[in-house]
């Protein structure tokens, strides 16, 4: 997410940092870089404006321009104005009131709206302890009334019965009372799309919100709508009084542009970010989190929660045990793989890390993606007391694993050969770090 707006601002700054002192002129050239990388990165052009304006203001100031540092006093105004543009701080969805809360969630056919209900249910069940009552008012698509039921299967959350010749409205209404009498604190109301805002779909929403009085109305914006995102917003703005952004699909834009306008059109905060297709890729949206990993500057305090939630402290107790008796398997570097698989996408991962994003510019990081699914396959393909003991893995055993994963022996015995070095390798770490080992959980 956001790797042309990243790359061209750290070319900027690059350029800022080769100066042994920066003038009005050298200013000025960067803040125009800077806007260019914006308008670029499919930010509204209105607010990459407004966005220049305030880096200029500040950047102009004797601070920046007598620093023995001005490249970094440079980064720091923008991080704070990043931070600024996308909200500032993190803001929690507040569920106070009686029960049930209300939650319409809306935005255009096609934006995420449906997955991101599902998502979002799961997030609050598993993360706020919260009891969701989904339900679909999308009529006029029965195919989305039975996608929610689907997802809703995945992650173990109640749908209210829908269909297809039911009012919308009459629907909506319908599942709040249910909701209230099976005793369930929550509403999420998947509603209706259009390819395009139009009065009907407007007039239908307002119904829908006049009835229910829901407490929130969250708008679910496709990141890769860029600059449109801008008037996609302001139109459910308008008539709904939007209380909430989901931005989906973060993962799969390069640019990111939505990220920046659409919280300066409704004043609405970005509460959630979809990174993923995965049911648990729905994480609260940190500005200044997001700020740093625009500018190369990393997220820890992300790559640490996500490290925690994919792998528990009695797992890692137990694997120092086993680190440190030399009983480390194949069985346990498969468990390894998953939680490190579970906690996201290679490119996203080492984005978190400070600094690697730009070493890892222009490689290829599909192709480890692909690696680590051959190794899975590899594992996958053997028996459990294989996995349990890798020394009895003989020519035949091997013959027969590499059919059975699609792989070729000679695949085969590459991965056998780096499992014993990881496994030497973590043991000497054991020893190295004494009798205490690893930290039961993960940290900094």
């Amino acid at each position: 997410m956001f790797d042309s707006l990243s790359e061209k601002l750290d070319q900027t700054i690059r350029r800022l940092r080769g100066l042994g002192k920066i003038t009005d002129r050298n200013v000025e050239e960067a803040v125009r870089e800077v806007r260019l990388a914006l308008l670029d990165a499919d930010v509204h052009f209105q607010v990459a404006k407004e966005f220049t304006d305030r880096v200029r203001q500040q950047a102009l100031g004797q601070e920046v321009l007598q620093s023995l540092t001005p490249a970094q006093h440079f980064v720091k105004i923008v991080a704070e104005e990043l931070t600024r543009a996308m909200g500032g701080q993190a803001e929690t969805l507040d569920l106070s009131g009686p029960p049930p809360v209300v939650v319409m969630v809306v935005g255009l056919q096609g934006s995420g709206k449906t997955t991101s209900v599902a998502k979002l249910g799961r997030h609050l069940a598993q993360e706020r302890g919260r009891k969701p009552y989904l339900v679909s008012v999308d009529v006029y698509r029965p195919a989305a009334m039975e996608q929610l039921a689907v997802l809703a299967r995945q992650v173990g959350l109640p749908v209210h019965p829908s269909r297809s010749d039911a009012d919308p409205v009459e629907l909506a209404r319908a599942a709040t009372v249910a909701a209230r009498e099976a005793g369930y604190d929550t509403v999420l109301i998947d509603t209706a799309g259009r390819l395009h805002i139009d009065v009907e779909l407007m007039e239908e929403l307002e119904r829908i919100q006049d009835v229910v009085q829901p407490k929130h109305v969250l708008l679910v914006v496709d990141a890769m709508t860029g600059h449109d995102a801008l008037q996609i917003a302001r139109g459910f703005h308008d008539r709904l009084h939007v209380t909430g952004v989901i931005l989906s699909k973060l993962d799969g834009d390069a640019r990111g542009g939505a990220a920046l306008s659409v919280r300066t059109v409704t004043g609405a905060p970005i509460l959630f970010a979809g990174t993923g297709e995965k049911l648990d890729r729905l994480e609260v949206f940190h500005p200044d989190r997001m700020a740093r990993r625009i500018l190369g500057m990393g997220d820890v305090l992300s790559l640490v929660e996500r490290a925690e939630r994919a792998y528990d402290a009695k797992k890692a107790e137990e694997l120092q045990r086993k680190l440190r008796r030399n009983e480390f398997t194949i069985e346990d570097f498969r468990e390894q793989l998953r939680a490190v698989r579970k906690m996201g996408a290679m490119g996203e991962l080492l984005g978190m890390i400070p600094g690697m994003k730009k070493f890892v510019r222009g490689v290829d990081l599909s192709e480890a993606e692909d690696e680590l699914k051959r190794i899975e396959a590899i594992i996958n393909s053997m028996t459990k007391a294989e996995r349990q003991n890798h020394l009895i893995l003989n020519a035949s055993r091997r013959r027969r694993i590499a059919q059975c994963s699609g792989t070729s022996v000679a695949e085969v015995n590459r991965f056998l050969k780096q499992f014993e070095q990881t496994r030497k390798m973590m043991k000497q770490m054991t020893k190295a770090m004494g009798r205490g080992g690893f930290p039961s959980r993960l940290g900094f």
